[in-house]
């Protein structure tokens, strides 16, 4: 590693001879000459798996709610600088008929005005990051006070009930308690009773006041003094899976469930949540797995836009049906195996997202120059290397079939109601964040 410059000093520069001698391995020489090498096509196990799909012309699906988020740090001009991150989410209904009337390639900004009237809902918060001093408590209590109060505040405390709903499983006759967390104090293993907004910690040394939100684990990308913008991400995740649910969970506690068959709901992004957020995993596969044993199959997706499974769908997709217009639809239900030794390219002692995620991934190519890596939900987790099987997938027909009316022409991959809720959830760097930076200086 080369010296930096710093001040008035040269930096180090590297040397531009000292790895000739490599080339003297016939490996080395090997590796160059197939770097350069250019293959036909990729292996048959690859593009073996695809599957035609023979649509139903009558597609059933007619509402849409996509939720999607961001969120950007900011930093002010002070010495030190003080940091905080604004988040904001948005949830969108908008129906599949008024996105026909829509240009797919230059689209009328009064066409997408009259698609989004009176349909988004937000939420929005602040979280103090660094180099910020509140005179009621450390930058530890600020943020999780600012959590909890953030999510049962808004909408009337709708998030909040969803998040009960998900943490004691009140679609059963005999709700449970939450899943087990740590004290953020004390780290006492602990569960609120059901029901719970806040309970103190039963360790008789700590008795701190906790809230459920803190059962999430959010105080653990914290410490006292200052945290990483690692929970304004956390944090969008969060909100976006508990405004999604709270429509479901709306539509789950009506009489007429039919609802739900004429239904779609997106979310920007995987279906998955990862580190200490794991816990509300195994609530979402065990209501959707409760539901699907009703006979209730709830239409979810996600969509991936980066990432590994998008950069290897890009390098197969121009081998894969459709070739031309004239062409069906084709997927490809990926298996736990198939991710581990063709996108991971490492082997696992797990199934593939056992703990983290709550959706399995789809390969689709609706036309020759569009393909989607997508999600879909199989109720409880399958615990196969072969698995999933489409069938296994909840109404994975039902999904393919709406499809290709969703797909929008002005991004590669792109859907029409994410990019729709991208256009009001989005806090883009340049100019929002100037803007926030200026209310930050104030």
């Amino acid at each position: 590693m080369a010296y930096n410059s710093k001040g008035g000093l040269p930096f180090e520069s590297a040397s531009k001879l000292g790895h000739l001698y490599l080339m003297n391995s016939e490996w080395i020489n090997s590796l160059v000459k197939d770097f350069e090498a250019h293959y036909a096509s990729p292996s048959s196990t690859v593009i073996s798996n695809w599957i035609e799909f023979n649509g139903n012309p009558h597609n059933s699906i007619d509402q849409i709610w996509v939720v999607d988020g961001s969120y950007v740090p900011v930093q002010s001009d002070a010495m030190p600088p003080k940091e905080v991150a604004f988040v904001k989410t948005a949830i969108l209904n908008i129906s599949e008929t008024s996105l026909k009337s829509i240009d797919k390639y230059n689209p009328h900004p009064m066409d997408l005005q009259k698609v989004m009237k009176d349909s988004a809902l937000f939420h929005s918060t602040v979280l103090p990051l660094r180099n910020i001093k509140s005179s009621r408590g450390t930058n530890f209590e600020t943020v999780r006070n600012i959590i909890f109060e953030s999510i049962k505040v808004d909408e009337k405390g709708e998030y909040f009930e969803t998040l009960k709903w998900l943490s004691y499983q009140k679609w059963l006759d005999t709700p449970t308690n939450s899943p087990f967390f740590n004290c953020p104090y004390c780290e006492m293993e602990l569960e609120f009773t059901v029901n719970s907004d806040e309970m103190h910690c039963i360790n008789s040394t700590c008795n701190k006041e906790l809230y459920l939100t803190d059962m999430i684990g959010f105080h653990l990308d914290m410490t006292e003094e200052k945290a990483t913008d690692g929970i304004a991400s956390a944090y969008m995740t969060i909100m976006e899976h508990l405004m999604l649910f709270t429509i479901i969970r709306l539509y789950w506690n009506r009489g007429d469930k039919t609802q739900f068959n004429k239904t779609l709901f997106i979310k920007d992004g995987p279906l998955s949540l990862n580190s200490q957020y794991v816990k509300l995993v195994p609530r979402i596969r065990d209501f959707l797995q409760f539901a699907k044993e009703k006979g209730v199959l709830i239409n979810i997706i996600g969509q991936e836009k980066t990432g590994k499974f998008v950069d290897h769908l890009s390098t197969i997709a121009r081998y894969v049906k459709p070739l031309d217009r004239n062409e069906k639809l084709h997927y490809h239900v990926l298996t736990h195996a198939y991710v581990e030794s063709e996108v991971q390219d490492k082997p696992s002692t797990i199934n593939y997202g056992k703990r983290s995620n709550w959706g399995e991934k789809v390969f689709v190519k609706v036309d020759p120059v569009t393909q989607l890596v997508i999600n879909v939900p199989t109720g409880d987790y399958l615990d196969s290397k072969n698995a999933p099987l489409p069938n296994e997938l909840i109404n994975l027909e039902a999904i393919l079939n709406i499809l290709p009316n969703l797909v929008s022409r002005r991004f590669s991959g792109g859907l029409y109601p994410i990019e729709l809720a991208n256009g009001i959830a989005s806090l883009s760097s340049y100019p929002s964040a100037k803007i926030l930076q200026q209310l930050l200086n104030e």
